[in-house]
């Protein structure tokens, strides 16, 4: 089996709203909605990359607060292992995305009828859950789909490799 791909999503809440992003054409997955983010480099932790992508993606800071899943998806002949970090704007909310053809701010129970990507499926039925608190515990434990959920902080999560793949279903920069 090939080694995952690691890769870091923003769930950024703002005002009981949630940040979702429309892949824009010509990436892959184009037109499904994401949460914002993408690789992690080899020598970044996985708060250091969303920090950097979300800088890089969106033009704005970001404070990451925890981690909310960890989960491993089958697209196409790669799996991507996706964290999805908690995050908190450090200003202004984003007006553009460098990846991105539309952004929106959903509740949660609008989450659960945008056509998602994936890999970000696990956090999004968490985050829609009828009786979802809005984070993860700190004693990890299994989300609504069946996957993990990692309670140990976003920083212990698997580094990515060097190497980038040109299809994969998450981008990033």
């Amino acid at each position: 089996m090939v080694d995952p791909l690691h890769v870091v999503a923003a769930v950024i809440e703002h005002d009981g709203r949630i940040l979702a992003c429309r892949r824009r054409a010509g990436k892959a997955e184009a037109g499904r909605w994401e949460f914002p983010g993408g690789k992690v480099e080899a020598g970044e932790t996985p708060t250091e990359a969303l920090v950097r992508e979300i800088r890089e993606e969106l033009g704005v800071d970001i404070d990451v607060t925890g981690e909310l899943t960890a989960d491993e998806t089958e697209v196409g002949d790669r799996v991507i292992r996706l964290t999805c970090l908690l995050a908190t704007l450090r200003a202004q909310r984003p007006t553009t995305s460098t990846d991105h053809d539309a952004m929106r701010w959903a509740t949660r129970r609008e989450l659960a009828a945008l056509d998602w990507a994936a890999p970000d499926l696990p956090a999004v039925r968490m985050l829609s859950a009828p009786d979802a608190s809005g984070g993860a515990d700190a004693s990890g434990g299994a989300d609504a789909s069946g996957g993990s959920r990692a309670g140990a902080g976003p920083d212990r999560a698997a580094h990515a490799s060097s190497g980038t793949e040109a299809g994969d279903a998450r981008g990033g920069s």
